[in-house]
Formats: structure tokens, sequence, C-alpha cells
């Protein structure tokens, strides 16, 4: 892989509070992030896959998960205080975060959107998260993430 690394709002933002991070790129399939974890050679329970939901009124929140773990829709809708939780269409979490679904980053979305964090994240020592372009992962610790990103814990993994 070349090490020219694409230059996102993501990178922009965290180069811009000083974060310490790492930059990662690999071969983009459309497999999600377990594939993205085998092609890195890292452990799927340290990649965070950024998942865009909608609640039942129509509000738009981001869900930080490990990468084989699904979210509790059920379990995130009454952690959240809504009646149901939803997937967003891609058109919708696009145009939210300004990004193409598969390089979905957390970080400088075009709308600022709640962010629920699976709060077993937050105990790894290090993780690996979008950064804002297909095949472009972002390393750093959870302390890094946190700092950057104003986050709720939730638990909402299966």
């Amino acid at each position: 892989m070349p090490n020219r690394y694409p230059v996102t709002p993501a990178t922009t933002l965290l180069d811009q509070r000083g974060a310490e991070y790492t930059k990662h790129q690999y071969d983009y399939r459309k497999k999600g992030a377990t594939a993205a974890a085998q092609l890195m050679g890292v452990d799927p329970h340290a990649v965070i896959k950024t998942l865009v939901m909608m609640d039942d009124q129509g509000d738009p929140m981001i869900v930080l998960m490990h990468a084989e773990n699904e979210v509790s829709l059920k379990e995130l809708a009454r952690q959240t205080d809504a009646r149901n939780v939803s997937t967003a269409p891609v058109r919708d979490a696009e145009r939210l975060t300004g990004y193409s679904v598969g390089g979905i980053s957390p970080f400088a979305t075009r709308r600022a959107l709640p962010v629920f964090i699976q709060k077993t994240i937050l105990e790894l020592a290090y993780l690996y998260i979008n950064g804002g372009r297909r095949g472009f992962i972002l390393g750093m610790t959870p302390d890094t993430l946190v700092e950057v990103l104003t986050s709720t814990p939730v638990d909402v993994a299966r």
C-alpha cells in the first residue's frame, strides 16, 4: 500500500485537536469491519464500526460497536429512551455524515450527531475506527476517542 494517506474531515479534526493516532490502509472490499480486521491482521474485537441509526422520532444517532457484534435495537431503544430504533437508510447516513457507507467515521460528521459507544470498547488497549474513507482506518486509544468525541456509553452488544 502507498504511504500517501487521504486527508479527511476526520483526520483534519484529530490533527486540530492534537490527538495521537495512527493511519492504516487496506484493500477495501464490501465485506465490513471483520474483513478489514482480517486484512489488517488485527483482532476484530478492536475494530470498531460506525453505525448510523434513527429513533422513532426520526432523530439520527451514531452507534460505535465491535466489528463482530450486532447492535440490539431493542436494548438501544431502551437505553436512549426511544420507542424503537432502526438502521438509517444509506442515503440518510451519507447525507447526515458527509461520508460514504463503508467509510463513515464518527469524527467531523456533516451534522453533529449524538454518539453512543458500546461500553466494552472503552476497555480496549487500542482500537481501529474508520477514518472517513473506504479502506482507511485510524488507530487510537479509547482515551483519545473519548477526548475528541462526546459520547455516551451504552451496553447494546449482541
